[in-house]
């Protein structure tokens, strides 16, 4: 039986061993969707894998789902992290949204010299990383860190971490992605994404010179930052990531 709604529940998943839901969880499938009691559903934890439950009312406005049998086994996705400097409130929204869709591991938004917002709700970005994931059918759920300065992340970062750079002071002038050796895995990557007003010299000379950063060309005009973040996932995914060879009939 297919299920058509997916919940994400921060709980073990046991066969038979009921769950109780908040009521946020329970409100949304009792009065919106107007589930009944025994009604199948997916939930998922991003530890183990994905279930079939079954809805139970508990109380009068609870609700309980009580996991049957896995659907679908754990699994992680490539070993990417995002980078990006928090822009307007709803394009800092999509840009997590879209991340945790194409496959991320982890958001870091990242301070730097001319980044706009000095301050993000971590809590409402991982909300919002949450419900993407549970409307694309993905079993993983990346962690949003908190804001962090740039300069200090890079002093403690481990250059077996690639880090490919996507700077618009560099637009059509990147060198692309390295094709990886047949049947090997791409290592640990992150993709860098500036802010609307882009790298400071001072940022973009330390970021050129560093032997794990690796420019990368997003084509010969110049992104918004979050058409950017999307572009960038879209290509390391098609040429590293699990997406495969990406083909055009």
């Amino acid at each position: 039986m297919d299920a058509k709604v997916r919940l994400h529940l921060d709980q073990p998943l046991v066969q038979g061993q009921p769950l109780t839901l908040a009521p946020e969880q329970a409100h949304y499938l009792l009065n919106v969707m107007r589930l009944g009691p025994g009604a199948r559903i997916a939930v998922f934890n991003g530890r183990d894998g994905e279930w079939l439950a079954a809805v139970e009312p508990d109380g009068r406005r609870g609700a309980r789902a009580t996991p049957l049998h896995p659907t679908r086994p754990p699994g992680t996705p490539p070993d990417l992290w995002l980078l990006f400097a928090p822009i307007k409130k709803a394009r800092t929204d999509f840009i997590v949204e879209k991340a945790a869709e194409m496959g991320v591991r982890r958001i870091l938004p990242v301070q730097t010299d001319f980044t706009n917002a000095e301050r993000i709700r971590r809590d409402r970005l991982q909300a919002h990383v949450v419900e993407a994931v549970e409307q694309c059918g993905g079993i993983f759920v990346p962690e949003v860190a908190e804001l962090a300065p740039l300069a200090r992340l890079l002093d403690g970062w481990d250059g077996a971490r690639r880090i490919m750079l996507c700077d618009e002071g560099a637009a059509g002038q990147g060198r692309g992605l390295p094709e990886p050796p047949p049947g090997a895995a791409p290592g640990p990557w992150a993709v860098l994404i500036g802010p609307e007003g882009g790298f400071s010299p001072t940022e973009r000379a330390r970021l050129h010179a560093l032997p794990f950063v690796h420019v990368a060309s997003l084509g010969p005009r110049i992104l918004r930052a979050d058409t950017a973040a999307v572009a960038a996932l879209a290509l390391w995914q098609a040429r590293l990531g699990d997406w495969g060879s990406v083909a055009l009939p």
